[in-house]
């Protein structure tokens, strides 16, 4: 007994076949090179607008605050270098009358986890009144810190201080919520550094959608006072 073969498709469908992989292979690419231009142009935005308005220590023009943005504890409670590095930087611009107050923006999501407090602590500690840091406990990111200093604490113009790779990403967050900012970068020298320059990519195609779309922050709220002395003088 013998079967007969399958029979092939007629030349006019695997012509059509053949049309129609082609045709989805080319949008395939297409899309794929959009996205590229899409992902490329948000990180030239971002990091590019953000690297004007960047300087030393010595020569940042004076502004009523400086925005510290929180960069983690130690299991102590105390902050890491990194942030210890900002936290100088901040109470050096204060010593010299560069600024008059700071506004201590990090994560307090749970009563174990509290970088605000660990920040002012550190800065009272070391000479600069209590009654001129203000603490931004819901600063669970770079835009949501720079929302709610513009939104809540009432912050038009401010010194933002963080580490060097961070800083443009920074800059660029804080001027789309309305804060005229410029910027002070702490040292990022060790060994990991490499790891989050290459994340700042990926953030900067978000802080960028963020930026367009005027994401709302996690949290919001009233009008804190903290800062209204200082910035009406």
């Amino acid at each position: 007994m013998t079967f007969d073969a399958e029979p092939s498709a007629p030349p006019t469908v695997s012509r059509l076949r053949r049309f129609l992989r082609r045709r989805i292979i080319r949008w395939a690419l297409v899309v794929v090179a959009l996205a590229v231009v899409v992902v490329v142009s948000a990180i030239v935005w971002v990091q590019g607008s953000g690297r004007g308005g960047i300087y030393d220590t010595a020569d940042v023009p004076s502004r009523p605050v400086a925005l510290v943005l929180g960069a983690g504890l130690r299991s102590d409670g105390t902050p890491t270098l990194y942030l210890a590095r900002r936290l100088e930087i901040a109470l050096d611009l204060y010593d010299r009358g560069a600024i008059r107050g700071v506004l201590a923006s990090g994560d307090n999501s749970t009563t174990s986890y509290d970088e605000p407090s660990a920040m002012r602590d550190w800065l009272v500690s070391r000479g600069i009144p209590d009654d001129v840091v203000a603490l931004d406990y819901a600063g669970f990111d770079t835009h949501d810190s720079c929302v709610r200093a513009r939104e809540i604490f009432g912050v038009t113009a401010a010194t933002v201080i963080t580490q060097d790779y961070h800083l443009p990403r920074a800059l660029f967050s804080c001027r789309r919520a309305g804060v005229d900012a410029v910027g002070v970068g702490a040292s990022s020298g060790n060994g990991t550094v490499g790891r989050y320059r290459a994340r700042e990519l990926a953030a900067s195609v978000k802080a960028a959608w963020d930026g367009m779309t005027h994401r709302k922050p996690k949290f919001l709220g009233p009008h804190e006072p903290a800062l209204d002395g200082i910035l009406t003088n």
